[in-house]
């Protein structure tokens, strides 16, 4: 038996604990905050409750194969999971409107061309088809293995580390292949061009420089549906902490790790905030890699969330997510990408509703989650309040499209920055992760699970394969993976 310890308790960070401890290993995460769930929190006042990260999740295959690999309990004994339909509903800056049914092609194709235009949904199908053809290369070498020992020489090499699928000319090398070449080539609409780099927007890439491979992440989320935990997605971490005490991982909360220590040129522990060390044969860390000193590219894009508290009740067929989508797409790409980040733009928000009797206090009233991605701290000063304010003014505004009368409703707010994300998670900037992507030589990898230093791995969002709930239950896979059956480990089959 071994001593593992893990640094923080985000949910990439719990499901390596949750596995390794029923390997047989004795497990001790030391988490800075005073609760576990990492990015998964939750905001809870006047008997509203808000998830203040992740308002749904995709691929809950990961999760159910974390709970049925650690216990005889299946994940929905212990979260009550069910999807969302329809999927998004979708306002265009030209008063057009679309709803899209959940997991349902057909039902998207019908959707698209009634809204838009006769073969406007056939045209979106065929993509969707082609960015299949993507994730069936590359979805076991990209999310379910480790990287290579040295992906950055491959690149170098001039090929790929998992090279996107070029097959009926949707990842063809004549021209540049990024996710906006893709659309403007492929879908033409303007309204089906917003639709597809919403998905890439929503994870922090900017179209302009995400690879063609990031039409994975509409194919994904079509085909495996968007799901809503009760009570939020906050009862998911939950039930995963609950999961790793049964396994009897061991937590410590406040416990901030300051660093690693080193024997014999390998991890051996880590050093708290008070100064005490904590041995360990192995270490697993869970946080942004830039708080242990490691050499990392510039904070991803972060999250400005709104909570609003209203009166009234959520009206009966009411969509649980609606996307705004701002009047200007290139000024929203050049304040949250641009060379020059700013806050003076109406962007594109996510508003999310949900049919939930455990998130507002009775059914006379309703909250609402509006969301927006946007610059991170340090490259725009989001403690400054009339930065801060003026950007949520914008942002309920923009949500009054999709919830009529709304300012009229407003019983309270609050608002949540990227410098509060920063505060409540440690990522540098408040910085929220993207899924990696595969392509672009390797640009939109993310550190291997096996680092550099022998005895430490990586895990959670900033680690293999990156951000999002599904991909950071596959990071604790891989870590528990590596762990257990060494360096040769190549994933589960």
């Amino acid at each position: 038996m071994t001593r593992i310890v893990v640094i923080g308790a985000g949910m990439g960070a719990m499901a390596a604990a949750a596995r390794l401890a029923v390997a047989g290993h004795r497990v001790a995460v030391y988490e800075r905050s005073a609760a576990p769930g990492g990015g998964a929190g939750r905001l809870a006042r006047d008997g509203f409750t808000f998830d203040t990260g992740p308002g749904l999740l995709h691929l809950p295959a990961v999760y159910r194969d974390l709970f049925i690999k650690t216990g005889k309990e299946p994940l929905e004994q212990s979260v009550r999971l069910r999807q969302v339909d329809p999927a998004s509903s979708h306002r265009f800056p030209d008063g057009t409107v679309v709803e899209l049914p959940n997991a349902s092609r057909a039902g998207v194709v019908q959707a698209l061309d009634a809204a838009l235009a006769p073969g406007a949904g056939e045209r979106w199908s065929e993509l969707i088809n082609r960015a299949r053809d993507a994730w069936d290369a590359t979805r076991r070498p990209l999310l379910e293995e480790p990287l290579p020992a040295e992906p950055e020489r491959l690149a170098a090499l001039g090929r790929d580390p998992y090279p996107a699928a070029r097959r009926r000319g949707l990842f063809r090398r004549s021209g540049a292949c990024t996710l906006e070449a893709v659309a403007r080539r492929e879908l033409a609409d303007p309204r089906l061009i917003a639709l597809l780099e919403s998905h890439a927007l929503a994870h922090g890439l900017d179209p302009r420089r995400a690879p063609g491979s990031a039409a994975v992440l509409a194919y994904m989320e079509q085909t495996f549906g968007s799901w809503y935990a009760e009570g939020g997605i906050r009862a998911l971490a939950e039930a995963l902490y609950a999961r790793c005490l049964a396994r009897k991982v061991e937590f410590h909360f406040g416990a901030e790790v300051t660093g690693l220590v080193e024997k014999d040129g390998r991890a051996a522990g880590v050093r708290l905030a008070d100064g005490s060390v904590v041995e360990g044969d192995a270490v697993v860390s869970g946080v942004d890699p830039a708080l242990l000193g490691a050499p990392v590219p510039g904070p991803p894009r972060s999250r400005f969330s709104v909570f609003l508290a209203l009166r009234g009740a959520r009206p009966e067929g009411t969509p649980h997510r609606t996307v705004v989508h701002a009047p200007d797409r290139e000024a929203e790409l050049a304040a949250v990408f641009g060379p020059r980040p700013h806050a003076g733009h109406r962007p594109s928000v996510v508003v999310l509703r949900p049919d939930d009797a455990a998130t507002r206090p009775d059914a006379g009233h309703e909250a609402v989650t509006v969301t927006a991605t946007v610059a991170p701290q340090g490259e725009v000063d989001w403690a400054d309040q009339h930065t801060r304010e003026g950007f949520a003014q914008r942002m309920v505004h923009a949500a009054g499209a999709a919830v009529p009368g709304l300012a009229e409703r407003v019983l309270w707010r609050e608002v949540r920055t990227p410098l509060d994300v920063a505060a409540a998670t440690g990522a540098v900037g408040g910085g929220v992760p993207a899924p990696a992507l595969a392509g672009a030589d390797g640009a939109f990898l993310h550190p291997g699970n096996l680092a550099s230093l022998p005895g430490l791995y990586l895990a959670g969002g900033f680690a293999h394969p990156g951000g999002g709930l599904a991909h950071a239950g596959m990071s604790g896979a891989l870590v528990a993976g590596l762990i257990v059956e060494g360096a040769a480990f190549r994933g589960s089959r």
